[in-house]
């Protein structure tokens, strides 16, 4: 089951606290709980994910048990029921498995390996669960153990855990009988709940191999794990002790395999007596080896972490009297010198995690250890008193190692020098304790040696009674594994949990916790108590859940994008790493070990690297010389480095350094050009510039300074210009005379210019009383510092309106005549003073004169609104309206009466607090209009000051009233005012509620049922006094809410509370109860759209209103559930976006549904939130149906009874009969029979349609397919009709049949015969389709069965796979001509050396000539060299006419050999030439780019691409291609071949099958040949196979392991046959025996020499070749021939008459073997293709991805942006170009025979492939050809991987041109001087003598040529050489 990786939930908390309020209404509470919950887990956890990462998960489909790690292999070993896997550390993938289970067993049995061990019990199927699982890399062995048959165990190989290494128990000849007893084959516990643990120790000395420690909980007679059956049979106390160390030598005896590794016994095993087992229980925790500082290599010791269970300690003298769990620690001496007895050494000791609350904070249970390099770190658990739900309290304790030795070396002083009995005691609860206690020894000083382990006089097992003390480090429930790293100056404490979490904890020197990250592994699945880190990787920790095995990374240090979130985090693995910018682990970042170069968390964030610069601020308008650079923090010394200054946009500057320093160091750089300064955004004098420090070309720190300019300030705040520019931040001044600011005070005129802010020019704050709109005022406004400009003619500036002003003295100018205007009820205007003339200088207004213009005409409805203006200044009158008021007029008088439109609520409590709302006109000027002047009749209402509206509303609280009365609301302001409607005091009543109890998590809508409930303002239902009830809807009976969350299940009052005064009386309670609880989900799997029915078991469902269903991430709408009772629901599942497993969530009255066990489960990172439901869906395509022959229309006569069968495609659903619906219209068809592939329905009633037709609809859940249409007869007048009509014809078809038999009785007779032979002719054709079909079935069997994958695969070297794919005339020519002799492969000295292809051999010149040749190819290599040179090169020789393909293709090759050794040059060349060739196809038809081989650059491109593929050919596609190869070679000979024509039974390709039925019978022969390594072997071959086929059959048989250059020949052999003893015959294929038949002669068979099954045979090497037959396929075939004559149909009139009658069958039948050969070879072909068009992630194809990214640019280039044309041109360049090339030539890659027919099936596989990589659509018809319609069916398929491979090539990280040049690099240094290049010159040195006059003229007349005189260096070259040796070439 996949898992997420991601820490926490995602969901938020499923009973937040609620926000204060109202609460919103109920229905959208349940899509944001949706919405929260479907969030992306890292978005809403990334900074508890931010520490660890799931890299890699491998899903067990049984619970897995145990794993073992392989470093040195990168092997990971996981142990499952009834499963071992052996998986790739990398990325845990599988490589092998072995099923060890289920297994027929009975725990009262023997184990069936032991001889002689009858059991009268029945054995069952029963699983065998791993108990131990252990490495031993010496031996090459894997110890596996499991519960079954009493725990025995198997020794498996190391590398192939599929394949047993050692036989246990041995299978020893008669001779020498191995006597096995029970002890050997018990070793592990046979309970799946008991527990084993295991260790490997080291040799004994003087012994070989090593030995097993395995400790085990007794599982016998009157143990918890014993069957139930009153058996006395128990096979576990005397065989099976708790403690022993056996013996596991391999190599050894195999006699002592697991046996007590000492003599006697009793002496190393521990074993409980029988009285104390079942007090003792003791459950065996981890066992671990650890070797003590300062201790030799051979020093170690041997621990056991145990628990029992016992109310007192195995110790007869043991003092823990806390009873319950007890945690021990036990310890085994393992010496340097002879066997330690394991009673000598044993000593266990107590383990106590507490804190300091007492008994209640004690963790008694030892759940998991782990030994880390001082002290050991275990996991404890509190066993609660009584089950409950939840993971139970826990604790991580530590304990040192040095006072475990401290204690254990006190224990024995103890015991035997001054004995104290509180100290120690003998454990005499085991048998091997039993004899004295503890006692002084006279004279005895003890050794450390002795003090530690024992010795021969102090053998006793001991105890020592007081236990070690720890406090707990860490607590939090549900802890089950512990793993510790130290790292730098902290403890990395990794824990597990039972819920699926992993915890890493950060620990300080102190043990205190600094800092807590999560991640989940697998939610719901408990981690197991044994965690490992990978021994080659300390970065990487293995873990198992129930169903997985985890690879987690321990840090996960890129998720911190800054220096301060790095060692923010405290995470221990993680540190900055200075010179890259990045948060790494140290074994990532370069240099890490110097100082300064990585800065730990444990620097702090102080250490990140810093940076200032100086100066700070500066003056645009200012020259600065340069920038200092001043540096702090974790930099190591930059001088000599690569340094430059960023400044952003592209903006550089050279940086250096002075000389050395550390900590703070100094840096120079120049500042940016002026032209480069930013602009300055609008409204600021500044801009911030943030400056970056690159070292090597890398962002190593910033810092920001600020760029100003003085002279923008006057523009930024023109009306405070002055004190704005005194005020900046940076120096500036101001020029009154100027009235500019400027950075330069010498740039000011000789005036008296401010210094301070104070000193300028500026009005100064005046109140004004307002002014009605359009009234003539005179403003005088004071002004201070204003002398400078006494005088100066100024202006009153309102913006859009200037007015005049004068200067009345030295402090006040007054504006005169000013009129505003507004069209609002109030708007203020600011005053500014302008400089007349001048109209950007303004005085300055730090705190401007405002004018405040109201309108009376707006905004006063009415009088009291008018009137009441007047507290705002506003003078208005109310007059017909309202009016301004002038000064000298009169008060207003009063308004009128107020009016009362409409009051709410109308109703209230006799307690009063009601909020009443009076809205109306005239309600008052003011507020103290209406204090004490509201009432309710006789009650005042006290309006609320804060919710006054003059004149509009009045908002009051009612007071209390002595009864319940009705009556108006009054307003008495001057006047009074009644309202129309009556306002009511009533009693409100309370009777009961429902339901009366829910769930403690809330959401339960309660129901309060009385009287009068819907009055008042405000209602409120509180629980248990203090919760309130939410989403609360009233009427006048009832009033419903929801229920929030319980804090215990228990009965809380309920109080319903009016106006927030008191609860109203009732006694009502609402009962809390526990929390429904799911159980499971059935079934697990859905179809895509949704709507299956998932049936949901749990308890307590009984209390649920309402439940729906959710889906993560891919799931659509939600879904409502039904419940069915209080342990069933059904759910339809929801709809999903696309084939996925997602989680299930369950909303359970509206609240996120949480399991109990992740409820009770405190956050271990704080802040974070549990997840919720642990089901899951698996969602699968919809299932697709047809009708039987998947017709469309389907005929059915009204009145008659109607079937349908219905095929359904496979799929894996799993879906029942009850879950299909079938409709034909609206009418259900009745189903009767489902099967996997197959339903059947049925209707019995009439149907009707008007239109006659009707739709039949298959159903499941939410999906609907209509899948036929059904048409209904006609009406009964119809049917007369046609009758008659049909008689009619009928009739006249009678009379014409008669006339026409009359005339012509001989062409009757003539058709009775033909009548008869088609029957004959249809009888045989059934017959031959049954028999194909009978093949298609049974050979995918037989062939897996006979395909041998033993052989190994014989490659091709790469120096031949090259030749072979560049030259490819040119190596078939040589292979034809150098054929090595025919020499037996036994004995290769016999062999000549074959000629060496001349490439790959010496280069052959005159030695007169050496020195010459060698200068001129050295000369001539060195313009190939040059760049200029080579493309001119080749583009003239392509001018040439006469240039032929040949020529093309040949020159190609050579280059490409010439320059394999600088690929990265030939790759530049390549792209170039490529790029002339896209410019010559763009302009024409882009798309028929690289569709053929007809350029140097195409052939060049091929080359490029067999080297580059070489590596994935021979690793990935290599092993598939050859068994393709293997199975098409078996499937060929399985049926008869004609040795003449070459046609087969068996076949792919049309024209190359045997179209006629000849029978073949299998004959195994016994055949003896001195060859190839055996002797003599068994042989099938056909009856119907000539004697050369038969040598064929047997060379191959004997030669399958040798390449097949070194095979005889067939002609190089005799075969002989020996009928008798007495007589022998050579056979062969045509002597004095054969038979002639139509005057040909036919070729001998086995069926000829009538040889019969199982007939010696004896072939042998031939003295001479009989050459008179020649090849048999190059007979004349007027001659001979094999299996069938030659159909020549001018020949026909010459056949003979027994001939002609032949029973011939029409050919066309035999096509079915076409289809039965496909589906044999299926398999193959789709393993080979996935195999091409797959991406490996540890190899991924870089040479793909940078071509395709190569032709993307230019097609982006260019602007073609057609799909179509990039996939043609990717099609073409790769597998088109390459793979087509290699699937046709096999004999490329393989030293294997290719034959013509082999040869005719690859071409169909081959264009299969075509086909698969086309985008064009395949238009086949009965005529296409059977090529292309033998796959028609599957290219859609092959398709789709083309075009994935496509997409996961483009999604690739794109390669820079130094990363390809490194890997092309690499690949030339792994293939250096494979061949002779001086022989590729050469021949590349003909064509330039060949084409001299056309080259010298395009060198001519290339500018760059002619400049560096390539001319005259060619001329040098040709002047040197001469004609030269090789022609092959030249014909390539």
């Amino acid at each position: 089951m996949a898992r997420r990786a991601a820490g926490g939930a995602a969901a938020p908390r499923p009973r937040p606290p609620r926000p204060p309020g109202p609460a919103p209404p109920a229905p959208p509470a349940l899509p944001l709980l949706l919405l929260l919950l479907l969030l992306p887990l890292p978005l809403l956890l990334a900074g508890a994910a931010g520490a660890l990462e799931v890299q890699r998960r491998f899903p067990s489909p049984t619970p897995t048990n145990n794993f073992a790690l392989d470093g040195a292999a990168g092997t990971v070993y996981l142990a499952a029921v009834n499963r071992l896997y052996q998986l790739a550390a990398a990325d845990l993938s599988l490589q092998a498995e072995a099923a060890v289970g289920p297994v027929a067993d009975s725990p009262l049995c023997h184990a069936p390996q032991l001889p002689h061990a009858p059991c009268d019990h029945p054995r069952r199927p029963t699983d065998n669960h791993n108990k131990i699982l252990q490495l031993d890399a010496a031996q090459g062995l894997l110890v596996v153990c499991g519960s079954a048959f009493q725990g025995v165990c198997e020794l498996r190989r190391r590398g192939n855990i599929s394949a047993q290494a050692v036989r246990f128990p041995p299978a020893a000849p008669p001779a020498a009988p191995v006597a096995v007893f029970p002890s050997m084959l018990n070793v592990a516990a046979n309970h799946p709940a008991a527990s084993t643990v295991a260790l490997l120790l080291p040799p004994a000395a003087g012994a070989r191999g090593s030995r097993l420690l395995v400790g085990a909980t007794y599982t016998g007679f009157g143990s918890a794990f014993f069957p139930r059956n009153r058996s006395l049979e128990d096979h576990r106390f005397e065989n099976t002790p708790e403690v022993a160390i056996r013996s596991l030598d391999a190599r050894g005896d195999p006699a002592r395999l697991f046996t007590f590794d000492l003599n006697p016994s009793d002496d190393n095993v521990l074993k409980v007596k029988a009285g104390a087992k079942e007090r003792q229980r003791l459950g065996f925790v981890r066992a671990f080896l650890r070797r003590p500082a300062g201790a030799g290599a051979g020093a170690a010791f041997a621990y056991l972490a145990l628990t029992s269970e016992a109310a007192a300690g195995p110790g007869a003298g043991d003092k823990d009297k806390d009873g319950g769990a007890r945690s021990l620690l036990a310890r085994i001496c393992l010496p340097r010198g002879d066997a330690r007895k394991l009673t000598e050494s044993y000593v266990q000791l107590g383990l106590r995690c507490a804190g300091g609350a007492g008994r209640g904070d004690q963790f008694g249970r030892l759940v998991s250890v782990f030994p880390a390099r001082r002290r050991l770190f275990g996991v404890f658990e509190r066993p609660p008193a009584a089950p409950r739900p939840g993971p139970a309290p826990a604790a991580l304790c530590a304990f040192r190692f040095a006072d475990v030795q401290a204690a254990i070396r006190a224990a024995r002083t103890a015991c035997f020098v001054e004995p104290a009995p509180d100290v120690v005691a003998v454990l005499d609860s085991v048998v091997q304790g039993t004899g004295p206690a503890c006692e002084r020894k006279r004279n005895l000083q003890l050794q450390p040696e002795q003090l530690d382990c024992g010795a021969a006089h102090l053998q006793h097992p001991l105890s020592v009674l007081q236990p070690l003390k720890a406090t707990p480090i860490f607590r939090a429930p549900g802890l089950s594994s512990v793993a510790v790293a130290s790292v730098g100056n902290y403890t990395v404490v990794f824990l597990g949990t039972v819920s699926g979490r992993l915890l890493k904890i950060n620990l300080d020197e102190n043990m205190q916790v600094v800092s807590r990250r999560a991640v989940t592994v697998a939610l719901g699945e408990p981690v197991h108590p044994i965690m490992e880190f990978d021994p080659s990787d300390p970065s990487l920790l293995y873990l198992m859940t129930t169903h997985q095995m985890a690879r987690v990374s321990v840090a996960a240090c890129s998720a911190h994008s800054t220096c301060g979130d790095c060692l923010g985090a405290r995470d221990a693995y993680c540190g900055w790493c200075s010179l890259e910018s990045r948060c790494t682990l140290q074994q990532d970042c370069a240099n890490a070990s110097h100082p300064h170069f990585w800065a730990s968390t444990s620097d702090g964030p102080a250490r990140c690297p810093a940076m200032s610069v100086l100066p700070a601020e500066m003056d645009v308008r200012q020259e600065y010389p340069g920038l200092i650079l001043q540096l702090a923090g974790s930099l190591p010394d930059l001088s000599g480095m690569d340094m430059a200054c960023d400044f952003g946009r592209g903006v550089h500057t050279v940086a250096r350094v002075p000389g050395p320093a550390f900590g703070h160091q100094m840096a120079y750089c120049s500042l940016l050009p002026r032209a480069q300064f930013p602009p300055f955004p609008d409204g600021q004098d500044h801009v911030t510039m943030q400056l970056t420090l690159q070292v090597n070309s890398q962002a190593v720190v910033d810092a920001n300074f600020t760029l100003y300019d003085c002279g923008r300030l006057p523009q930024v705040q023109p009306h405070a210009a002055c004190t704005a520019c005194l005020s900046a931040p940076w120096p500036c001044f101001w020029c009154s005379a100027q009235h500019v600011c400027v950075s330069n005070q010498s740039l000011c005129e000789a005036s008296a210019n401010p210094a301070s802010p104070q000193d300028c020019a500026q009005t100064l704050p005046l109140s004004l009383a307002p002014v009605p709109t359009g009234s003539s005022q005179s403003i005088p406004v004071p002004v201070a510092n204003a002398a400078f400009f006494r005088g100066a003619a100024l202006e009153c500036s309102f913006g859009l309106e200037n007015f005049e002003a004068r200067w009345v003295n030295d402090s006040t100018v007054r504006c005169d005549h000013v009129v505003l205007h507004t069209t609002q009820k109030s708007q203020v205007f600011a005053l500014s003073l302008q400089l007349k003339g001048r109209p950007a200088h303004f005085l300055d207004s730090p705190d401007p004169v405002t004018v405040e213009v109201y309108s009376c005409a707006v905004g006063s409805p009415d009088c009291s609104q008018c009137l009441g203006r007047e507290d705002l200044g506003h003078l208005c009158v109310w007059s017909d309206g309202c009016r301004p008021r002038g000064m000298l007029q009169p008060q207003p008088g009063s308004c009128p009466a107020p009016e009362i439109r409409m009051i709410e609520p109308l109703s209230g409590p006799l307690d009063g607090g009601t909020l009443l709302t009076i809205r109306g006109r005239n309600l008052g000027r003011r507020l103290a209009d209406v204090v004490h002047h509201v009432w309710v009749g006789g009650v005042a209402c006290e309006p609320l000051a804060d919710r006054y509206s003059v004149s509009e509303q009045i908002v009051c609280v009612t007071g209390p009233a002595p009864g319940p009365f009705s009556d108006v609301v009054t307003v008495n302001t001057s006047k009074e005012g009644k309202s129309r409607e009556r306002f009511s005091y009533v009693l409100p009543l309370v009777h009961s509620l429902e339901p009366a109890m829910g769930p403690k998590a809330g959401g339960t809508r309660l129901t309060v049922h009385g009287n009068h409930l819907h009055i008042g303002s405000e209602l409120q239902v509180l629980l248990n006094h203090t919760e309130p009830c939410t989403e609360l809807l009233r009427s006048e009976t009832s009033v419903v809410c929801t229920v929030p969350e319980g804090a215990l299940p228990a009965a809380v009052p309920v109080c319903i509370r009016l106006e927030r005064r008191g609860c109203l009386r009732a006694n009502l309670s609402f009962s809390y109860t526990r929390d429904p609880v799911i159980t499971a989900i059935s079934p697990r799997r859905s179809l895509v759209s949704g709507g299956r029915t998932i049936t949901v078991a749990g308890e307590r469902f009984h209390m649920v209103q309402n439940v729906s269903m959710a889906v993560h991430h891919i799931g659509r709408e939600p879904t409502l559930c039904k419940v069915l009772n209080a342990t069933l629901l059904t759910c339809p599942s929801p709809g999903a976006l696309s084939n996925a497993s997602a989680q299930v969530d369950f909303f359970i009255n509206g609240r996120a549904y949480l399991d109990e066990g992740f409820e009770a489960e405190e956050p271990l990172v704080p802040g974070e939130t549990p997840r919720g439901s642990r089901f899951r869906l698996d969602y699968l395509p919809d299932p697709q149906f047809s009708t039987a022959k998947r017709e469309k229309w389907i005929k059915h006569h009204p009145g008659e009874p109607l079937t349908l069968v219905i095929h359904k495609e496979q799929d894996g659903l799993g879906l029942q009969s009850h879950e299909y619906r079938v409709r034909i219209g609206q009418v259900a068809c009745d189903i009767q029979i489902v099967s996997d592939r197959v339903i059947h329905c049925s209707i019995n009633e009439s149907l009707v349609a008007a239109e006659g037709q009707l739709p039949i609809t298959v159903q499941v859940g939410n999906f609907n397919q209509t899948i036929a249409t059904l048409q209904l007869g006609g009406s009964e007048t119809a049917i007369v009709v046609s009758i008659v009509i049909c008689s009619v014809l009928l009739l006249l078809s009678v009379v014409a049949l008669f006339v026409f038999c009359t005339k012509s009785r001989r062409a009757e007779r003539y058709w009775q015969k033909t009548l008869l032979q088609m029957e004959e002719m249809e009888s045989q054709i059934r017959e031959e389709i049954r028999k194909g079909f009978a093949e298609l079935q049974t050979d995918m069997t037989d062939l897996t069965k006979e395909l041998n994958r033993s052989q190994g695969i014989p490659f091709l070297e790469y120096k031949h796979f090259v030749t072979r794919t560049f030259f490819p005339t040119c190596s078939s020519l040589y292979e034809e001509q150098h054929v090595p002799p025919s020499q037996t492969p036994s004995s290769p000295g016999s062999t000549p050396a074959p000629k060496t292809h001349p490439l790959l051999g010496e280069w052959k010149v005159p030695e007169s000539r050496r020195h010459m040749v060698e200068e001129g190819v050295g000369l001539f290599s060195s313009l190939l060299g040059n760049k200029h040179f080579l493309v001119v090169f080749v583009h003239a020789l392509e001018q040439q006419k006469d240039f032929a393909v040949r020529d093309r293709c040949s020159l190609a090759s050579l280059l490409t050999i010439a320059l394999h050794g600088k690929l990265e040059y030939y790759t530049g060349i390549m792209k170039e030439l490529l790029v002339d060739l896209i410019d010559a196809s763009a302009a024409k038809n882009p798309k028929l780019m690289l569709r053929r081989t007809e350029s140097v650059v195409e052939k060049m491109l091929t080359n490029w691409m067999s080297i580059c593929m070489y590596s994935c050919l021979r690793e990935t596609v290599g092993e598939p291609f050859f068994l393709l190869l293997c199975a098409i070679k078996q499937q060929i000979n399985k049926g008869s071949i004609d040795a003449i024509t070459g046609k087969a039974r068996y076949t792919l390709n049309e024209e190359w099958l045997l179209r006629e039925n000849v029978e073949a019978k299998p004959r195994n022969l016994n055949v003896s040949f001195q060859g190839c390594g055996m002797d003599s072997l068994s042989v099938r071959a056909m009856d119907t196979d000539t004697l050369t086929q038969v040598k064929e059959k047997i060379l191959e048989a004997f030669c399958k392991n040798v390449p097949y250059s070194q095979w005889p020949r067939a002609e190089d052999v005799d075969l002989e046959w020996f009928a008798s003893t007495t007589q022998s015959y050579i056979l062969r294929d045509l002597d004095d025996t054969s038979v002639v038949e139509d005057g040909r002669k036919k070729l001998n068979t086995l069926a000829h020499y009538k040889i019969p099954e199982g007939a010696s045979l004896a072939m042998s090497l031939t003295d001479k070749k009989d050459n008179a037959l020649g090849r048999v396929k190059d007979l004349d075939t007027e001659k001979y021939f094999h299996l069938v004559l030659p159909t020549d149909e001018l020949a026909e009139p010459k056949k003979s008459h027994r001939q002609s009658h032949r029973k011939k069958v029409l050919p066309e039948i035999y096509l079915t073997r076409l289809l039965s050969t496909k589906g044999t070879l299926q398999k193959f072909l789709d393993d080979l293709f996935k195999a091409i068009l797959s991406i490996r992630e540890d190899k991924p194809p870089l040479a793909v991805k940078y071509f395709f990214d190569f032709l993307e640019e230019q097609a982006e280039k260019r602007g073609i942006s057609d799909p179509d044309t990039l996939h043609i041109w990717k099609t073409n360049s790769l597998p088109l170009r390459f793979w087509v090339n290699i699937l046709k030539n096999p004999q490329f890659v393989f030293d294997i025979d290719k034959t013509d027919h082999i040869d005719a099936c690859l071409s169909v596989i081959a264009q299969a492939f075509i086909d698969a990589c086309s985008i064009s659509d395949l238009q086949l018809g009965k005529d296409s050809p059977t090529n292309k319609l033998l796959y028609a069916k599957e290219i859609p398929e092959y398709r789709r991987l083309v075009q994935r491979y496509y997409q996961q090539i483009q999604a690739m990280t794109p390669l820079s041109e130094q990363e390809m040049n490194a890997h092309l690099a690499e690949e030339s240094r792994k293939y250096q001087n494979e061949f002779n290049t001086n022989v590729a010159i050469t021949e590349i040195y003909k064509y330039a003598k060949r084409y001299r006059p056309q080259i010298m003229a395009a060198l001519e007349a290339n500018p760059t040529a002619r400049r560096t005189q390539l001319q005259q260096k060619l001329e040098q070259v040709l002047a040197l050489m001469e004609d030269d040796i090789y022609q092959c070439y030249s014909e390539a």
